[in-house]
């Protein structure tokens, strides 16, 4: 059984840029402290360079023991994934290889972090992304990625 809480939306301000949808796995709404399979909670948040916004949070009954086996007859995954629809970021402790494929299937990049640690931080470093040069992964993401130039001119003058 899954639960969800969402905030009640409010007209969006079109002179900001596009939030970035981030998800957390947590135990407990404060920290990044947990796997992906064994979550509890999902918070979600729109994150941009000068913002942050609770979302909605997800909260499952039916969870993985963390013993990287999963049972096929019982699918906790594909709830999660679903849950986790127009999230652009996931942060965990730790993936497995097929619910890794999952996420990345629904055009979520999920991202592992070594040690639990407060989600404030998380979103203030998510932020210093967005401030600075994001990653290649996050250009993608946001549309920022250079595209090629084949405008490119060539010495010689013979054509192929």
């Amino acid at each position: 059984m899954s639960r969800t809480l969402r905030l009640v939306e409010t007209d969006a301000d079109d002179s900001e840029p596009k939030p970035l949808r981030v998800a957390i796995a947590t135990n407990d709404m404060e920290h990044l402290d947990a796997h992906f399979g064994s979550a509890r909670k999902f918070a979600i948040y729109d994150v941009t360079a000068r913002d942050v916004r609770f979302v909605e949070a997800h909260e499952f009954d039916n969870v993985t023991k963390q013993a990287g086996k999963h049972d096929d007859l019982d699918d906790k995954i594909t709830p999660k994934v679903e849950a986790l629809t127009g999230c652009a970021l996931l942060f965990a402790l730790a993936i497995g290889g097929p619910s890794a494929a999952k996420i990345v299937r629904a055009g979520i990049h999920p991202i592992k972090r070594k040690d639990p640690e407060p989600i404030a931080d998380v979103l203030a470093q998510v932020q210093t992304m967005l401030n600075g040069t994001p990653p290649p992964f996050l250009r993608k993401i946001l549309g920022t990625a250079p595209k090629p130039d084949f405008t490119e001119e060539y010495d010689d003058e013979e054509t192929v």
